[in-house]
């Protein structure tokens, strides 16, 4: 086996991209932002990744912060092109590589249009071959499950924009699907809760933090107990506020996309040919993802679907670490690969 030393594997995510260069580790993982000034109707891009995170509040009221991705896929395409192209120069320039080989993760319920995007703006990004990957095709083995074995395995991947679950068996693909459900939608649900509860109006960064810093998804006993304290502006007379959340606050908050994210996988279930249905249910499933680290999702999910769940020891990596070894075993794993 060949491993291609300018072979690069991107996890081109809604909240963040992580880029891994075959042989070398992930070199990248930063927030998928791209800073903009906006003058006279011309925009500039300044800056990506955290370099444009610093940004934000630090600059002329022309600079903004944007996301380029929405729901897992391209929402503004000069944008993502140019944070693409800065991050592929950053990773040519410090390990000396040609143009690179690219394998770039979509989700599973992309549309061809939406993949089309994708693969054309790695290529005028740099990239002399670009090839795509469903992102819970890669978590899952990312995730350690032994794919080849003549018994299936779910993977369920959660990031910002969508939640993706794949089931896989000897070495193949049996059922792939998304949810435009995942950890965007919770900070939404907290910022909603805030609004309606405390008639208070914080900003979708702050709620992130609140779910970072004090969310669970559970009500029950034996969660964190930790209680956060949050400063916004007040809905009627536009006066800054400070109100405490608990755990239980925001289990409440949660519970909507919970729901939708424990009904989708439970569809998928049922939806399966008996024998694999039955692999699942015996093997349990794999938790990937920016919100597998939500405390106690694990244990809830369980709780509603009657499943085990279980958490790799790197569930944010497990994308990025996956596709970088199909790039490892690209002859091998090619009938994997989605057409652009």
């Amino acid at each position: 086996m060949r491993v291609f030393s300018d072979d690069i594997a991107i996890d081109l995510g809604t909240a963040n991209t992580l880029v891994h260069v075959v042989g070398r580790g992930i070199i990248i993982d930063e927030p998928s932002l791209v800073a903009v000034q906006n003058r006279g109707g011309v925009r500039t891009m300044l800056a990506v990744g955290e370099r444009a995170r610093t940004m934000v509040g630090r600059t002329p009221e022309a600079v903004e912060a944007i996301r380029p991705m929405r729901d897992g896929v391209i929402a503004d395409f000069v944008a993502t092109e140019e944070m693409l192209r800065q991050f592929i120069r950053r990773a040519k320039s410090v390990l000396g590589l040609r143009r690179p080989r690219i394998l770039i993760c979509v989700p599973a319920g992309a549309t061809p249009v939406e993949r089309r995007a994708v693969y054309e703006t790695a290529v005028s990004a740099g990239a002399r071959r670009v090839y795509l990957i469903e992102e819970p095709v890669a978590a899952a083995i990312g995730a350690g499950l032994t794919i080849d074995d003549p018994v299936a395995h779910m993977v369920v991947d959660i990031g910002g924009g969508t939640t993706d679950i794949a089931v896989l068996s000897v070495g193949d693909v049996v059922e792939a699907r998304s949810l435009r459900c995942a950890g965007n939608a919770m900070d939404d649900a907290i910022q909603r809760y805030v609004r309606r509860v405390h008639q208070l109006h914080i900003g979708a960064a702050s709620a992130e933090r609140i779910k970072i810093g004090a969310g669970t998804a559970s009500r029950l006993p034996g969660g964190r107990g930790a209680e956060i304290r949050i400063r916004g502006r007040e809905l009627r007379h536009g006066k800054p506020v400070s109100v405490v959340l608990t755990p239980g606050d925001i289990a409440e908050a949660l519970e909507g996309p919970i729901t939708d994210i424990a009904e989708f996988i439970q569809r998928a279930i049922d939806e399966l040919p008996t024998e694999v249905r039955a692999d699942v249910r015996e093997r349990g499933i794999s938790l990937s993802g920016g919100g597998a680290l939500l405390d106690r999702l694990d244990a809830e999910l369980q709780r509603r679907v009657g499943v085990k769940f279980t958490i790799p020891e790197h569930p944010m990596q497990c994308v990025v670490t996956g596709t970088a070894r199909v790039l490892e075993t690209l002859s091998e794993r090619r009938h994997l690969l989605i057409e652009p």
